[in-house]
């Protein structure tokens, strides 16, 4: 489970999240909108670990899409600083979009495999 891609690159994300914060709020950045960005980037990593503890694949499913809204926001976050230009490393865009992707390849995954088991 530790070793799960999707665990090793939200943690990853929710980290240097926690650094770019760190950085913003040295820089006197708006303080509602770092800690709006610190809620959700953080939350991805922890909605994930969460699933990997659920009560079965429909609560598995929905806290992985519970991580993916988080992951949308911090999204949008992450477009406004860099929009507004209090940051400007797309590094981080990317590293969301990354694990954007794989939460949506994992629940499209899951999904498939419970119609083909209706199917059945």
């Amino acid at each position: 489970m530790k070793d799960s891609p999707l665990m090793i690159k939200s943690k990853e994300f929710a980290l240097e999240v926690i650094k770019v914060c760190k950085a913003l709020r040295s820089a006197k950045c708006e303080s509602a909108l770092i800690n709006q960005f610190l809620r959700s980037g953080t939350s991805v990593g922890a909605n994930i670990r969460e699933a990997f503890y659920a009560h079965g694949t429909a609560d598995f499913v929905a806290k992985l899409q519970i991580a993916l809204k988080e992951c949308s926001e911090s999204e949008y976050w992450i477009e406004l600083l860099l929009e507004s230009g209090y940051y400007d490393d797309k590094a981080l865009l990317i590293q969301c979009t990354e694990v954007k992707r794989i939460l949506i390849s994992s629940i499209n995954t899951i999904k498939a495999k419970q119609e083909n088991e209706k199917r059945k």
